[in-house]
């Protein structure tokens, strides 16, 4: 009788040990999931926020290029505008001494 219930107290502590190392094995390997799968999240979601400083950078980029070249096109459209002006004061010029020169000639 005192080896049966040594045996069974036996049996029952190592069926405890297994069966708690078990549980244990299987709660850390849940935690480990759940951590991996918020690494995974928290990785997207960086990803998306650097994707969209990166769209607005471009973004804004563009349109500080698009203004500068605004600019520059506006200076292009002055400068021909006062050439074309200089030209029409040359010839209005000239026209006069051509003329003049008629009329010293006659």
């Amino acid at each position: 009788m005192k080896k049966l219930l040594l045996s069974v107290a036996l049996l029952m502590a190592l069926g405890l040990t297994f069966t708690s190392c078990r549980d244990t094995k299987k709660e850390d390997a849940g935690e480990a999931i759940e951590n991996a799968a918020q690494d995974a999240q928290d990785a997207i979601e960086e990803t998306a926020q650097d994707a969209q400083d990166a769209v607005e950078e471009a973004a804004e980029e563009a349109g500080e290029a698009a203004e500068g070249a605004m600019e520059e096109a506006g200076k292009a459209v002055d400068n021909a505008v006062e050439e074309t002006k200089e030209a029409g004061e040359a010839v209005q010029d000239a026209v006069k001494e051509a003329g003049d020169q008629l009329k010293g000639d006659e």
